[in-house]
């Protein structure tokens, strides 16, 4: 197996911000798409992504644009970004599409369909992703071994999601049960992988998994909502 991890999402969370229950009396409509267009336009982003990434030689694109905590001392930072749009197979892009869409399904409708809500969700992503893989990097600095996936970043809309969730579609305290609980669920999912392996988990094909990483972007989407919120200038 090559050497490079996958950031793989390896169980759902509670929730996946669907439309509110009408009232009563009220049709109920069952839009095909009910997820709005930023979050659609991302899962076209990662599996497109990888369909145009299959196309080449694994090896050759991780090595150009896989992200290592050694290619830091070698100035290659713009790996951080790139690597979020790498996969390792199939299976793992339409799983980080799948959990993508659920999760982002919320946070895409709170930041608004304007174009510096728009604008600030996807910031929002790749700045989740971003951090995700540093936080990564601070455990393993220096080490070699490639990070690919999305799930960092997915991670993060997770935490802003449980946020939206603590506060009924508006931002909650940090410290409230839904965020605590989602984190600590979260948690032990991620431990469970670093102790017991990524041989149960789909679409890794026995492959590392970097639960560092999706620990911090999970973090990075708690506390980056808020922020993020202000500059979508939403309340």
């Amino acid at each position: 197996m090559p050497n490079y991890l996958f950031q793989e999402t390896p169980a759902r969370g509670p929730w996946s911000g669907g439309d509110p229950q009408p009232e009563e009396g009220q049709p109920v409509r069952e839009p095909m798409f009910n997820a709005p267009w930023p979050a659609l336009a991302l899962v076209v982003v990662i599996v497109g992504g990888y369909a145009v990434q299959s196309r080449f030689p694994m090896e050759a694109v991780a090595g150009a644009y896989a992200f290592a905590p050694a290619a830091l001392g070698q100035g290659r930072w713009w790996t951080l970004v790139t690597a979020m749009f790498l996969h390792g197979s199939w299976a793992h892009a339409l799983m980080n599409a799948a959990f993508a869409l659920a999760f982002a399904t919320p946070v895409a409708r709170f930041f608004g369909m304007r174009a510096l809500g728009v604008l600030a969700f996807f910031t929002f992503y790749v700045a989740c992703g971003v951090l995700s893989s540093l936080g990564y990097a601070a455990l393993h600095f220096g080490s070699p071994a490639a990070l690919v996936g999305a799930s960092g970043a997915v991670s993060g809309l997770m935490g802003a999601a449980s946020r939206l969730i603590a506060g009924h579609g508006r931002i909650g305290r940090i410290f409230s049960s839904a965020v605590i609980g989602m984190g600590a669920a979260w948690v032990i999912v991620n431990l469970l992988v670093g102790v017991v392996g990524s041989g149960f988990v789909p679409g890794s094909g026995g492959a590392g998994i970097a639960w560092e990483a999706h620990l911090a972007g999970f973090l990075a989407g708690v506390l980056l909502i808020s922020p993020f919120a202000w500059l979508a200038r939403r309340s």
